[in-house]
């Protein structure tokens, strides 16, 4: 039976109902009043003889109430199951009192029967209080009908046209991401989930400050995926707010994993709560366009700008100069031995090279044939008597690095605790990277070394299954993160990406980067954002034929016209204003999906994300702080942070003073050396 045929059978059940109300009203009057009609001549045997044996059985003629109550019970039934034609001027008020004096005539009708009048007073009486009763109450339940088709067909902000069906079927494998939800569809609130399949080719999650990203979409991710038994790489701009939770999280479910992994922080607030691993370590260096790289990444962290501005002298000038000093570095020996080659490439000692006199700098750099061609231009300046324009190169690097020389960092990135082959199968490495929003900008260099090495060494093959979450993906530049995000799937790096709104993200990586990042990502989840990212989002749901009702009213009375048109599944309206905790979005399909399987709902949702908040508090309460890494102890075996301090800033100084004894060496090298002598350019410089 087709939709229109079954509205067809409703209307007819009604249409009956109403005829017996209608029936019983006039059963009630025609017992009632039995002897006023028989002396008219108006009864009849075979009625008669029905309902005494109705009266005999059930007694439903005892008194005048309980036929009056069956005929008001269909009444009811047929008034309120239709809906009557809008009306603006139908008042509550009006209904109510209509309703309360029919029912009153109803009930009081009766006690006609017992005035002392004449049999033909009496029945008129009863009959004309009953039936007028009976039609105040039917025209009220009318007007009600109205209210409701009033209040049925009002639908100010397009809830029901713009509700549609979601998974409600959880689908759970061994890579899945799973977070249950209540979707509005069809006048209800339903059980779903939001099942992200296929987490490797990558999720974005949007929403402004407060919009509900990390607590109800970024935390289950850290969680669900440990679980599971992925190594991580784990962004935490607001240390250790996620750190924590993957901490304690890895403590309760480490045994999911064939090798458990360990736990490592790096963080450059707190000496002794971070591991150390220098992110330029000469295994990492095997070319020179290695050290070109890792200079780019420091510089354009410092100076976001540049990224949108490769190829211009002043940007290039600097790279090329730390990129040599690295590769310098790389390729070093104190003593001139094989074995110690490379002993001082760290972070911190390219910095402290950096900062030395360029009138020393340039020769120890130049007489490296390695190095030749990259410092020619520099020579060629110096050797011209251009010393602002290379003061000028030189100082646009030193003056955002100098901001970055501190014992902290320097302490966390000159030495080697661990790798960075996070995904190793024989040794998974859960690695927590914080950061300090009230210093983003000193750390952004330090943290995006770390993250390009760690991008190259986790898309491999052969590997376990790794999760890379950044939270806030704009505070920080991920150089290769678009080419990470297109090639890893098959290397299974599941990335999760935290950013407020699309403008934000290509404010700090560009245009056309920031494109190819949201471009190529499979998963999107978006709490609230405006303006042009809802637009876009808007777009990207696409649109759906929806309904749509016009009513006119005139004093000749009303119609109403019903058509169809596409419109936005998910208004960029609607998404600019979305509750905490309520998402919209859509998911890829899952691996090896059947072809000959039936349709499935859309993998849009718009939806609320059930979080437990009762229960994430009590877990909460009962974590641990992440434990001391590198205590520094006094005499009593006691954390000290004097010592702590001494020790630190004794790294500080020992690093600077290796590399002015570096330079030493060098100079006094070039000096003996007949053939690099001139590079010296000793009298020009006197």
């Amino acid at each position: 039976m087709g939709h229109e045929d079954s509205k067809e059978a409703l209307a007819k059940i009604f249409q009956a109902a109403r005829i017996v109300s209608i029936a019983t009203i006039l059963v009630n009057i025609y017992y009632f009043l039995h002897g006023p009609l028989q002396h008219l001549g108006l009864t009849h045997g075979v009625i008669d003889t029905i309902l005494l044996r109705v009266q005999d059985q059930y007694g439903l003629f005892s008194t005048t109430l309980p036929t009056k109550g069956i005929a008001l019970l269909f009444l009811f039934a047929s008034s309120l199951a239709e809906r009557g034609k809008p009306a603006d001027n139908v008042e509550g008020t009006r209904v109510a009192t209509t309703l309360a004096l029919g029912l009153a005539m109803l009930a009081g009708s009766g006690s006609a029967l017992r005035m002392p009048w004449s049999n033909t007073s009496v029945a008129v009486l009863y009959a004309v209080t009953t039936t007028a009763g009976f039609l105040l109450v039917m025209h009220a339940l009318a007007m009600l009908a109205r209210i409701i088709g009033n209040q049925m067909r009002l639908d100010p902000f397009n809830v029901e046209n713009e509700s549609f069906p979601q998974q409600q079927q959880l689908v759970y494998h061994e890579h899945s991401v799973n977070l249950p939800t209540k979707f509005y569809y069809r006048k209800r609130w339903n059980d779903g989930w939001i099942n992200v399949v296929n987490p490797f080719r990558a999720t974005l999650v949007l929403g402004t400050p407060g919009s509900g990203k990390s607590f109800a979409v970024i935390n289950p991710f850290i969680k669900q995926l440990i679980e599971k038994g992925f190594a991580m790489y784990l962004y935490d701009f607001k240390f250790p707010d996620l750190s924590e939770i993957a901490y304690n999280h890895l403590r309760l479910y480490g045994y999911q994993y064939q090798v458990p992994p360990k736990f490592y922080v790096i963080n450059f607030d707190d000496p002794s709560r971070t591991h150390r691993c220098n992110p330029i370590h000469p295994a990492f260096l095997t070319d020179i366009m290695d050290a070109y790289e890792a200079a780019y990444i420091i510089l354009v962290n410092l100076n976001r700008k540049w990224a949108q501005q490769q190829g211009d002298f002043f940007v290039e000038s600097p790279i090329t100069m730390l990129a040599s000093i690295i590769w310098f570095l790389r390729i070093y020996s104190p003593d001139g031995s094989r074995e110690r080659q490379g002993e001082y490439c760290t972070f911190p000692h390219a910095i402290e090279l950096l900062n030395q006199p360029y009138t020393q700098l340039f020769p120890v750099l130049a007489a490296r044939r390695e190095l030749a061609n990259y410092m020619s231009a520099f020579m060629n300046a110096w050797q011209g008597g251009a010393q602002d324009q290379l003061q000028g190169q030189i100082a646009s690097a030193q003056i955002p690095l100098s901001r970055i020389s501190s014992p902290g960092l320097y302490w966390a990135m000159s030495g080697d605790d661990f790798t960075l082959d996070l995904n190793n199968p024989q040794e998974p490495k859960i690695l927590c990277m914080g950061n300090n929003p009230g210093r983003q900008n000193i750390y952004g260099a330090a943290l995006g070394l770390y993250n390009s090495r760690i991008v190259k060494n986790i898309n491999q093959k052969g590997k376990i299954p790794t999760a890379l979450i950044v939270d806030e993906l704009p505070t920080i530049y991920f150089k290769g993160l678009d080419n990470l995000i297109a090639t890893a799937r098959s290397n299974r790096v599941a990335v999760c990406l935290g950013v407020q709104d699309f403008s934000q993200l290509r404010a700090e990586y560009g245009d056309k980067e920031a494109d190819k990042i949201i471009n190529t990502i499979g998963n999107v989840f978006s709490g609230q954002v405006k303006g042009n990212s809802a637009k876009t989002l808007s777009e990207g749901f696409g649109k759906v034929m929806q309904r749509r009702e016009s009513i006119s009213r005139s004093d000749s009375g009303q119609s109403s016209s019903v058509s169809s048109q596409m419109d936005s599944l998910i208004p960029a309206s609607k998404i600019a204003n979305l509750p905490q905790g309520t998402f919209v979005g859509s998911t890829v399909e899952e691996f090896n999906q059947d072809p000959n399987a039936p349709i499935q709902p859309p993998r849009i949702f718009h939806a609320r994300i059930q979080v437990d908040a009762k229960r994430i508090a009590q877990d909460s309460a009962r974590y641990e702080r992440i434990p001391r890494i590198c205590p520094f102890p006094n005499q009593r075996g006691e954390h000290d942070e004097e010592i702590m301090r001494e020790v630190v800033q004794g790294n500080y100084d020992m690093i600077k003073q290796q590399v002015i004894d570096l330079v030493s060496r060098e100079v006094e090298r070039i000096r003996k050396d007949p053939r690099l002598k001139h590079l010296l350019m000793e009298e020009k410089t006197q």
